[in-house]
């Protein structure tokens, strides 16, 4: 049978799916509570010579600023930018304002993070009669509650909400119709898909990949025999298929974060160095959620797109930052030296203590989506 056969058809269980995303959230927030920070480039994250960007304004963007990008490289890219240390005290605040929103159009929402969920109101609970006037509302209402904006996407599954969202940033709306998905997804470059980095698309530009028109020509045989795995997901994407159910109330399975590199590293002090802003980051997040966990895990993707997965656990809960450390750590030097650089290093505190609260979110959020 032909590869091509075997993808479900785009139209197969549609569903109304919307994606909003704030834009530019936490340096969004710090401009609203600050004046004169309006209009200039901000930064939130630590100035510090280990410091590393959590966000940054649209005015920062202009100069190449981005999130979980090193604060020194960020300097030096924009010398007029302002950092501001981070609240999530308040950024909670509003992220539960937003919530609020979107509990009241749909029963399935499924936050990604602070500032991000997917919502399905094919139920349509309030008798709008439209997703796409869903969406027009719920961006009305964030900005005349919370005085932000925030970008959606709308269409039948959630790998087309979630492009279609960034597609008119910031302060936009983009609607993909059922029949359009496949088209829109052939016009974009493949860097545009989650998951595809600047190494990925370099990868594929050799292969010959650089849309999704190009990666449809490629069956799933040929991009599994390049990508492992994931190349069940790209066959997917590029036509775009997505089955996947919006679920509201996902309990969380682990707290961390990873980092893509714009170029692959194996020299032990530059990997020792960016495991240490990892862990700057994925505990503060720990910390933020006042998470318990026994099992510390580092993942490393390979030049090739091999990943290998490292864990240590401990018989109770890991105590503090120092021991999260000591066993990232140690993870870290027993794989040294590196067989070959790699092109992404990620962090996760696992097995974590069940409480009543369910924490709706991704097991590894992407430092850059912070």
């Amino acid at each position: 049978m032909d590869d091509n056969a075997e993808a479900p058809d785009e139209s197969q269980g549609l569903r109304k799916i919307i994606h909003v995303d704030m834009d530019a959230f936490f340096a969004s927030v710090e401009q609203r509570d600050d004046p004169a920070l309006r209009g200039l480039p901000v930064a939130v994250g630590g100035a510090g010579g280990r410091g590393v960007v959590a966000a940054a304004s649209y005015e920062a963007r202009k100069f190449g600023v981005r999130s979980a990008m090193p604060s020194v490289t960020a300097k030096r890219r924009c010398p007029e930018l302002i950092f501001v240390k981070s609240r999530f005290d308040v950024y909670r605040e509003v992220s539960a304002q937003i919530r609020a929103i979107f509990d009241h159009y749909a029963q399935e929402v499924e936050p990604l993070s602070l500032d991000e969920a997917y919502l399905d109101v094919t139920d349509d609970i309030r008798g709008i009669g439209s997703a796409t006037r869903i969406a027009e509302l719920i961006r009305a209402q964030i900005r005349q509650e919370t005085q932000l904006t925030a970008s959606a996407g709308v269409s039948y599954n959630k790998f087309l909400a979630k492009l279609a969202s960034d597609q008119n940033k910031p302060d936009g709306l983009c609607v993909i119709r059922p029949g359009e998905g496949a088209a829109f997804v052939a016009s974009l470059p493949v860097r545009r898909f989650h998951g595809i980095g600047p190494k990925g698309a370099e990868k594929m530009a050799r292969l010959g990949i650089e849309t999704g028109a190009d990666l449809a020509t490629k069956d799933r045989a040929y991009l599994t025999t390049h990508f492992g795995s994931f190349g069940d997901y790209l066959f997917r994407a590029a036509r775009g298929i997505d089955l996947r159910p919006v679920r509201s109330n996902r309990v969380r399975k682990s707290i961390g974060g990873e980092r893509t590199f714009s170029e692959d590293i194996s020299v032990p002090e530059d990997l020792r160095e960016t495991l240490a802003r990892i862990i700057d980051i994925v505990w503060e997040r720990i910390a933020e959620k006042q998470a318990r966990g026994r099992t510390v895990t580092l993942k490393l993707k390979y030049r090739d797109f091999q990943t290998a997965t490292r864990s240590r656990s401990v018989p109770q809960w890991v105590s503090g930052r120092e021991e999260f450390t000591q066993l990232a750590e140690a993870l870290l030097e027993a794989e040294l030296p590196l067989a070959q650089p790699i092109r992404l290093m990620g962090l996760t505190l696992s097995n974590l203590e069940r409480t009543q609260e369910q924490e709706p979110a991704s097991d590894d959020a992407q430092l850059s989506l912070l």
